[in-house]
Parts: C-alpha cells; structure tokens; sequence
C-alpha cells in the first residue's frame, strides 16, 4: 500500500511539474516586455529639447573646472 501512495504522490508532482514548464519562459517575457516599453517611454523623453537642454548644462557644468 505504502509503495503505491509513493508512486501516486511522484506522478502527481511530475504532473505539476509539467504543467509549469513554460511558466518561467512567460515570466521572462514579461519581465523583458516591461524593459523594452520602459526603454521606449525614455527615448520618447530623452528625445525633447527642453530635457536635452537639461543634459547639456549638467554634462557642462560638470565638465567645467572651479
């Protein structure tokens, strides 16, 4: 009887365990999807003048000694 519960219990979980292959796959899909609209909200940002126009005098008074 013992053998059997064992047996059941270790095809339930190779089942799961099945089920769930492509679960990790999605979740990096995701997470990529979310970079990639991130990294176009910046550009979309970055590409004004007026933010230009911040960057430049940071880089600027940055670079500039005393």
């Amino acid at each position: 009887m013992r053998t059997r519960t064992v047996r059941s219990n270790t095809a339930r979980a190779l089942l799961r365990l099945r089920q769930e292959r492509g679960a990790a796959t999605a979740e990096y899909l995701v997470a990529t999807m979310a970079a990639v609209g991130f990294a176009g909200l910046l550009i979309v940002i970055l590409r004004g003048d007026e933010v230009r126009g911040i960057l430049t005098d940071l880089v600027r008074s940055a670079l500039s000694v005393g």
